[in-house]
C-alpha cells in the first residue's frame, strides 16, 4: 500500500475505519504528504467512531500540502449507530487494496508470531477503477448533512458493480434488500467446497439455513472462527451456533496464534473479500465493501492461505463441545446474540429513521 501511495501520479484516494496515530499511521501520512508534495490529488476519509483516538490536528500536515480530509458522520449521539466500516486504497484508478485491516499497530506482523491476523486483496483494472467511483460517492456523503443525505440515498446508491473481472457488493443503511446476502446465497446454494474466514461470524437466518444445506446435500463446509477475539460479545454469540452447525455436518475451527480480523469466504472457484463481516451489522447497518471475484487461480491461492490457517487452528469436536455446554454458557450466548442481533440494529434502525 505504502509503495502504491510513492508510486502514484495522480490520485490517492484512502478510506479507513481505524487509523491510529501511531508509527504506522506517522508512515501512511508522510507517504501521503509526499504525494501532495508531487502533486497528486489525495483524499482521506476516516470513521470519526473506529478513529476517535486520533485528533483533528493529526491531519493538518495533509490539509497544509493541499490534500483533503474528512470524518465520516462526525461524532453524534443520535447517529453514532451508522458507521463506515470499509477499508479502501485506491491509486491512480489503477490498483486498488482493500481488505480486513486497518492502519494501526495491531495490524502488523505476520498473525502468528505478532499482530492481528488479517489479510487484504490487491486489484488492478477495470475493478480498480470502480473501486476509486464508491470512495467518490461516500466522500461525498462524509459529512452526514441531513438534505444532502436524504438525496444521495433518494438517489438509490448502486449495491452491486460489475466489470468483466468481478463485481464489488456494497451494504449501507436504509437500502433495501442486501445484495451482498443475495450473492452468498446463490453461491452457496451450487458451491461444493465452501471454505469460511470470518473474525465476527453471526450469519442470518437464510445463511445459517443455507450453510447447513449446503453440508446435508454432500458440500464441504468449513469455517475458521476467531479462538482469540477482541470482541469477546461477538464470539460468545457465535459459539451459540456451534451445536447446531456442528450437527449438519459442518466443521468448525477456532484460528489460535493471534486476534482473528480475516474475512475471506472462498466458494469453489470463487473468492470474496474485504470488509464485511457475515454478521448483521455488516449486512444491514455499516457502510461495507466486498469484492466477488470468479478466478481459478485465485482461489486456489486463497485455498491454500486457508489450508495453512487450518494448521494454525483448532478443531471442534462435536461430542466434547456437546458435553462442555453448561445453562450458564448458554445464557450467556443467548444474551451476545439478543445484544448484537436484535438490540444493535433497532438502535441504528431508530437513528437511521431520524435522519430521514
Amino acid at each position: 500500500m505504502l509503495a502504491a501511495i510513492n508510486s502514484a501520479e495522480q490520485s490517492v484516494r484512502l478510506e479507513m475505519y481505524i487509523y491510529t496515530p501511531s508509527s504506522i499511521g506517522e508512515r501512511f501520512l508522510e507517504a501521503l504528504v509526499k504525494a501532495c508534495q508531487r502533486g497528486v490529488r489525495v483524499r482521506v476519509l476516516v470513521d470519526s467512531w473506529g478513529s476517535m483516538t486520533t485528533s483533528a490536528k493529526f491531519w493538518d500536515p495533509l490539509r497544509a500540502a493541499g490534500g483533503e480530509f474528512r470524518w465520516f458522520n462526525p461524532l453524534r449521539l443520535d447517529r453514532c449507530g451508522i458507521r463506515n466500516h470499509r477499508k479502501l486504497l485506491s491509486c491512480d484508478d489503477s490498483v486498488a487494496f482493500v481488505g480486513g485491516f486497518n492502519i494501526a499497530p495491531e495490524y502488523e506482523g505476520d498473525g502468528i508470531t505478532r499482530g492481528w491476523h488479517d489479510l487484504g486483496l490487491q486489484i488492478q483494472g477495470p475493478l480498480a477503477k470502480e473501486l476509486g467511483t464508491s470512495f467518490d460517492t461516500l466522500f461525498a456523503l462524509a459529512d452526514f448533512q441531513h438534505k444532502r443525505f436524504t438525496a444521495l440515498r433518494k438517489a438509490r446508491l448502486r449495491n452491486i458493480i460489475s466489470t468483466h473481472d468481478g463485481q464489488i457488493l456494497l451494504t449501507g443503511p436504509g437500502r433495501g434488500k442486501s445484495f451482498l446476502k443475495w450473492a452468498l446465497l446463490n453461491d452457496l446454494s451450487k458451491a461444493k467446497a465452501i471454505r469460511i474466514i470470518s473474525a465476527y461470524f453471526l450469519p442470518t437466518r437464510p445463511l445459517r439455513r443455507a450453510l447447513a444445506y449446503a453440508a446435508r446435500r454432500g458440500a464441504r463446509v468449513q469455517l475458521i472462527l476467531a479462538g482469540k477475539s477482541d470482541v469477546p460479545l461477538s464470539q460468545l454469540a457465535c459459539r451459540g451456533f456451534y451445536q447446531s452447525f456442528l450437527k449438519a455436518g459442518i466443521e468448525i475451527y477456532e484460528y489460535q496464534p493471534q486476534i482473528l480480523h480475516a474475512k475471506m469466504l472462498v466458494f469453489d472457484d470463487v473468492i470474496y473479500a474485504g470488509s464485511a463481516n457475515l454478521d448483521r451489522r455488516s449486512l444491514y447497518i455499516n457502510y461495507e465493501l466486498m469484492v466477488r471475484v470468479p478466478h481459478r487461480e485465485l482461489a486456489a491461492e486463497a485455498r491454500e492461505m486457508f489450508e495453512d490457517d487450518l494448521r494454525h487452528s483448532r478443531k471442534i469436536d462435536a461430542a466434547t463441545w456437546k458435553k462442555s455446554r453448561t445453562f450458564w454458557n448458554k445464557l450467556k450466548e443467548n444474551w451476545a446474540f439478543f445484544f448484537l442481533a436484535r438490540l444493535d440494529p433497532l438502535i441504528a434502525r431508530r437513528q437511521l429513521k431520524y435522519l430521514r
